[in-house]
């Protein structure tokens, strides 16, 4: 049975008569049908994230007439351009590709729908035809660009995903459905984000097959997810081994030894009670003190080397007695 959320139950309204806000999805999902679903489409998305929804569109049988994406881009020293995966994907799939957004109003779509697209879309084109957005958390909860990131650092249980309309404001658009689900306690970022937009790609063909119904404004208090920068994933040794696990959940978590960056890639909670208490920063063989409680190294990455065991590290480092991370 699937997770608990909620939608609504007539044709959507027109792009200015949306009302604004945000919906809580407390209850099962009960899209109703509406007398004429959307059939032919336009699809904005730029990352792998939004790469599974499109396949799932087109094996539904939708007319996708136009996919917009960012442009091409250097990804790397010395590279050419790389397209983005939803580019790659789309033309795999023999679809048409533009990077300008307006290209969408000369399509001919009853209905855009975008997926991590990753750039602003202009009041015109909003006024023109109506949208509506994939979003991975339930709003109003963790409106922007880091929801899956920040739910797991706040140290939610729960998270989900949600099928909004799109307006000019940052996430503000009523909701159509959302789908739950519960957050793994080892669960990383990419983990969770794989489980949503299996399940996001899934509850957008079902809400389109059924007419999308009415849109309830958001109801809660908003928060944001702002986009994460690299200092924040830097281990600060004295805050809590709970919060610093999370933080390694992520990816990108990184530390300092003898001067050089050391990121760390997994890791593990050590129970209380097990090994000796260690001061913030302190290694006891793959074990790290913390502010309060321990963890455990399990997978770490010296700077310029490959990934590597934590077991394997520390036999080429041998760390002497009392040295510390975080240096």
């Amino acid at each position: 049975m699937r997770p608990s959320g909620c939608c609504a139950s007539r044709p959507w309204p027109p792009a200015k008569e949306r009302p604004a806000g945000v919906c809580a999805c407390p209850v099962e999902p009960e899209v109703l049908a509406s007398p004429a679903p959307p059939r032919r489409l336009v699809y904005l998305g730029s990352p792998e994230a939004a790469v599974v929804p499109l396949q799932g569109l087109v094996a539904a049988g939708f007319d996708i007439a136009l996919v917009v994406s960012q442009p091409d881009r250097k990804r790397g020293r010395g590279s050419g351009l790389v397209a983005t995966p939803v580019k790659i994907a789309a033309l795999e799939l023999g679809l048409p590709v533009s990077d300008r957004v307006d290209d969408i109003l000369a399509a001919g779509a009853d209905l855009g729908v975008v997926v991590a697209y990753g750039r602003l879309i202009r009041p015109h084109v909003l006024d023109r035809l109506d949208l509506v957005n994939l979003h991975f958390s339930l709003l109003p909860r963790w409106r922007g660009a880091a929801p899956v990131e920040r739910a797991i650092l706040a140290g939610d249980k729960e998270t989900g995903v949600c099928l909004m309309g799109l307006e000019e404001g940052l996430d503000t658009g009523p909701v159509y459905a959302c789908e739950r689900v519960v957050i793994g306690p080892e669960e990383t970022a990419d983990e969770l984000r794989s489980r949503l937009v299996a399940l996001g790609s899934d509850l957008l063909v079902t809400a389109l097959h059924a007419g999308l119904g009415e849109a309830r404004p958001q109801a809660g208090t908003p928060t944001y997810a702002a986009k994460l920068e690299s200092g924040e994933l830097r281990l600060d040794w004295t805050r809590p081994a709970v919060e610093l696990h999370r933080l390694v959940r992520l990816g990108g978590a990184w530390t300092t030894f003898r001067g050089r960056r050391l990121k760390v890639r997994r890791a593990r909670l050590v129970p209380p009670g097990q090994g000796a208490d260690l001061a913030p920063g302190v290694l006891d063989d793959t074990r790290v003190g913390a502010g309060a409680g321990s963890l455990e190294l399990v997978e770490v990455q010296p700077e310029g080397k490959a990934p590597q065991a934590a077991a394997a590290w520390r036999n080429g480092a041998r760390p002497v007695a009392g040295e510390r991370l975080g240096d």
